[in-house]
């Protein structure tokens, strides 16, 4: 598996593979060709079918400027290789072609191409299985595994990523007023903090809304393991951290343990809600949380993995079909009760022994299944689903 450094991405959202990763191919083809006059981008799939909702085209001008860039949409081709294709190219004054490059944006902003390898390989464990067994070994706890792999170097950056989750969180809960986009949906994570009168599962609602509605609106995010689906993690743990009064190296040793998690699933399944809905993106974030919830509650290995297995298992076969194509409906009250849920499987994995029948590695081979499964229309296409609905004024306050 590859460095949490490649799960865990500070950037803008609303989206990490359909604005953060076409960003990143962007610039780096630009900077590979300075001598270009113009470029062309074809935007291909599910990265072309909700591409204009999810701000695709700004970001690919942006990166591009101040030279510019013409943008074809092919929604109804989807490469073999992923469903969010790219294909570039730099031209020079006269039209000649430059340079070509097709790339794709794999989830999480991440980029990828056939035949290509990725980043590299920093974990030799490759199933949750594997990763019990070297706890039981040693006697250490999951997170010590990262520690161990990815080196103490990890450990400022997980530190980085903590405080611009505390960044969006606060910003989330002092802003009121209509979040951009079509659907006119109004910020409603400040009320429902003060109406909340410390009830915890409106709190963390409260605060998976304020993440999301900052990452609707184009705010710093940290994908966890995306930006679709950033608002569980941080909620969880910043109500942990206020009900435990734990310190944030407490809060650094969960992250890293719910970045093992989300790991494992970007190996064996997938991140990405154009290849397997949104089960593997809020699915994945919920089991991340419950992971790093039971640590901090005291849970030992096997209760970790429980409830990761518990969070994952139910949110199988949840579709990935955003309104107008735009990160808000439903997916910023996916990550509410995402995080409610989370807790949930904390509570009940500390309940037992940590023994039960399915595994997380059985979890998500099914959740793979599953996705593989599921027809075009409701992997981010916004053809299927809720998406396939039309907006009216009733849903101005939400979905």
């Amino acid at each position: 598996m590859q460095s949490l450094r490649e799960l865990f991405r500070i950037g803008v959202g609303p989206s990490s593979s359909h604005t953060m990763g076409p960003a990143l191919a962007a610039a780096r083809f630009a900077a590979q060709h300075p001598q270009a006059a113009s470029f062309t981008a074809t935007l291909l799939g599910s990265l072309a079918a909700t591409g204009r909702g999810h701000g695709t085209d700004t970001a690919l001008q942006n990166a591009f400027a101040p030279k510019p860039v013409t943008i074809t949409w092919r929604p109804e081709v989807e490469h073999p290789f992923h469903p969010n294709g790219l294909e570039l190219a730099a031209l020079g004054g006269d039209g000649a072609v430059l340079g070509t490059w097709q790339v794709f944006s794999t989830g999480g902003g991440a980029l990828g191409e056939p035949g290509q390898p990725g980043p590299p390989q920093v974990y030799q464990a490759a199933s949750m299985a594997e990763l019990l067994d070297w706890c039981a070994t040693t006697g250490k706890p999951l997170h010590q595994h990262v520690r161990e792999r990815d080196g103490d170097a990890l450990w400022p950056y997980l530190a980085e990523c903590w405080q611009a989750m505390r960044r969006c969180l606060a910003r989330g809960l002092a802003i009121d007023g209509e979040l951009p986009g079509g659907l006119r949906l109004r910020r409603r994570a400040r009320t429902m903090l003060t109406r909340s009168r410390g009830v915890r599962a409106v709190a963390v609602s409260a605060f998976a809304l304020a993440v999301m509605e900052e990452n609707a609106a184009g705010g710093e995010v940290v994908t966890a393991p995306t930006c679709g689906a950033c608002g569980v993690v941080p909620a969880v743990l910043a109500r942990l951290q206020g009900d435990l009064m734990a310190p944030d190296s407490h809060i650094h040793d969960a992250l890293a343990t719910a970045g093992l998690v989300g790991n494992l699933v970007k190996r064996n399944a997938s991140i990405s809600g154009a290849e397997v809905g949104c089960q593997g993106e809020v699915g994945t974030a919920c089991a991340m949380a419950a992971a790093a919830a039971t640590q901090l509650l005291g849970g030992n290995p096997p209760q970790v993995e429980h409830a990761a297995e518990m969070a994952l298992e139910h949110h199988l076969g949840l579709t990935c079909d955003p309104v107008l194509g735009l990160v808000q409906m439903p997916c910023i009250e996916r990550n509410a009760f995402a995080a409610t849920r989370a807790l949930d499987c904390a509570e009940l994995a500390l309940c037992s022994d940590g023994t039960h029948r399915i595994s997380f590695d059985e979890a998500v081979a099914a959740m793979k299944a599953t996705g593989r499964d599921l027809s075009r229309k409701y992997r981010e296409t916004a053809e299927g689903g809720l998406a396939a609905l039309r907006p009216t004024a009733t849903w101005m306050m939400g979905s």
